[in-house]
């Protein structure tokens, strides 16, 4: 059971990053849950939280209609915390003046600590930060006192004599702000003096009660890919609702190399899920035929999927409720959920579902990210083998297909895919990398193999590390590792005379191509 004065309230003002601040709670044994900007001051009080926090945004306090919270906020008497945005909205709420900066401040900045504050205790100096921000704080409100600056903002974090609102300018939850963690563990434990009291057995108790209550008598169908996401959503509903569960893995044509037979091997008769497979590679392949626009690609395997799931489910009595492995970052990439918060792209299982679905949807896992998702995997005894696996998008090889989609063309990437993951297994660098895949470029390119021309397609291998999805750096494989792996795909995949590697990172890239 849940303290009720250890809950974290975060205002949603717009960030991308928004969530991850309540991700960074939860890592720290504190419950927390996003909820818009503008929430109501009766359902803030209801919902009793020991802390809030007012997360970053897009948006202008100096425009003529700034986001601002419910009137009452301030008077709860609970600690504050606001966040680039969040800190502004306070300064405004508080009688400070907040200006356009003359120069935006984005990327990594050092932090000079001007005065000593319990949330910056214990940091180690210099202090590197996070900005993001094109207002500043000019002038602080009566009260107010400076606690750290940089180069280009003056007021780089500030607080109250009473030490109960602290304000910053940078992002505490990135993991660009190295000692951001400790600022948070600072703001939670020394200064809101809350508990550490949820994890993620917990969260799987909480999780199947609720499955219970919703389902009801129902049964339901889950989409099953054989990912980590939605092998644990349905492991998840297994242990809540047993047989009125039955899983549909749709075999699409796009999946990795042998994938499908892995996937009833390791889930159907290893982990004695109920798995009707459903081969429909050659009506996926013939909605892609001819479409290049990753955004239409991935609608058109979202309608389809729901076409698949619908057309089973009128096979099987009393299926009413469709369940899928939606996390976060898929929700926060696709659509704005409970903020102002920019779509990034379509994800077949948020954005990609079609207006009128006759099923209703469940999606349990919707409020975490992927290691949090692992977690909940290890409670629920699911075998490493499984939540090891690297991320593999829903529309599966169509957004690693630059351009058109074709028999030819995924046979290609299959292979040249095959390839990558073998070597990075057999050189003991799977585990390292957060994620790693190949995809194919709509480009050819001149090459000589055996004294001849070639002119054949290019692969670019991508490999990132990260914790969450949210931000991503590409990873370092040593460079004779990626000579081998570069050697084997060419001479072993046929139509493939050049390989590349993709050294961009998340952001301003997207981990995915498409």
């Amino acid at each position: 059971m849940i303290d009720h004065r250890s809950r974290v309230l975060i205002l949603d003002f717009g960030s991308q990053y928004n969530q991850l601040i309540a991700r960074r709670v939860r890592e720290l044994g504190v419950y927390s849950e996003v909820h818009p900007y503008d929430w109501p001051i009766d359902a803030i009080r209801e919902f009793g939280p020991g802390a809030i926090v007012l997360s970053g945004g897009p948006a202008s306090v100096t425009g003529d209609r700034p986001m601002l919270p419910a009137d009452g906020l301030l008077e709860l008497g609970v600690p504050i915390l606001g966040i680039c945005y969040g800190m502004q909205v306070l300064t405004r709420l508080l009688g400070g003046d907040v200006h356009r900066s003359t120069r935006r401040e984005y990327g990594r900045s050092m932090l000079r600590l001007e005065t000593e504050s319990r949330l910056f205790s214990e940091v180690a100096r210099p202090f590197q930060a996070w900005m993001s921000h094109g207002d500043s704080v000019t002038r602080l409100p009566d009260g107010f006192r400076l606690v750290a600056s940089t180069d280009d903002c003056a007021v780089a974090a500030a607080c109250d004599e009473g030490e109960r609102i602290h304000m910053i300018q940078f992002h505490p939850e990135v993991a660009h702000t190295p000692q951001g963690r400790l600022l948070i563990k600072n703001f939670l434990f020394e200064i809101a003096g809350l508990a550490p009291d949820w994890n993620m057995k917990g969260f799987v108790e909480a999780a199947t009660d609720e499955i219970r209550a919703r389902v009801g008598s129902d049964r339901v169908l889950c989409a099953l890919s054989g990912g980590v996401d939605s092998s644990v959503t349905a492991t998840l509903m297994h242990r809540a609702i047993g047989d009125q569960l039955v899983c549909v893995f749709v075999d699409h044509g796009l999946l990795r190399l042998n994938e499908g037979d892995e996937v009833m091997e390791l889930l159907g008769t290893k982990h004695h899920l109920t798995i009707r497979r459903v081969n429909a590679a050659d009506r996926f392949l013939k909605k892609l035929e001819g479409v290049e626009d990753p955004e239409k690609k991935r609608r058109i395997i979202g309608n389809e999927f729901i076409a698949v799931f619908e057309e089973e489910s009128e096979k099987l009595d009393g299926i009413t409720i469709l369940a899928q492995g939606t996390l976060y970052p898929d929700v926060i990439e696709s659509i704005s959920t409970r903020g102002p918060s920019a779509t990034i792209k379509t994800h077949h299982n948020v954005g990609g579902l079609p207006e009128r679905m006759h099923l209703k949807l469940i999606e349990p896992l919707r409020e975490l990210f992927k290691d949090e998702v692992r977690e909940v995997g290890t409670v629920l005894g699911i075998d490493a083998e499984i939540l090891g696996r690297h991320p593999f998008p829903g529309p599966g090889l169509a957004v690693r297909i630059v351009g058109d989609v074709s028999r030819e063309r995924i046979r290609m990437l299959q292979e040249a895919d095959a390839v990558f993951i073998q070597e990075l297994r057999e050189r003991d660098l799977y585990d390292e990398i957060w994620q790693a895949f190949a995809v194919l470029l709509p480009v050819r390119s001149v090459g000589v193999m055996g004294d001849e021309r070639t002119y054949e397609h290019v692969v670019a291998l991508r490999a990132v590390t990260s914790t969450d999805g949210m931000t991503a750096d590409w990873a370092e494989i040593p460079r004779d590792d990626l000579a081998r792996i570069s050697n084997r795909i060419v001479n072993e995949v046929h139509g493939v005379n050049r390989v590349v590697y993709d050294i961009s990172s998340k952001p301003p890239a997207t981990i995915e191509w498409e």
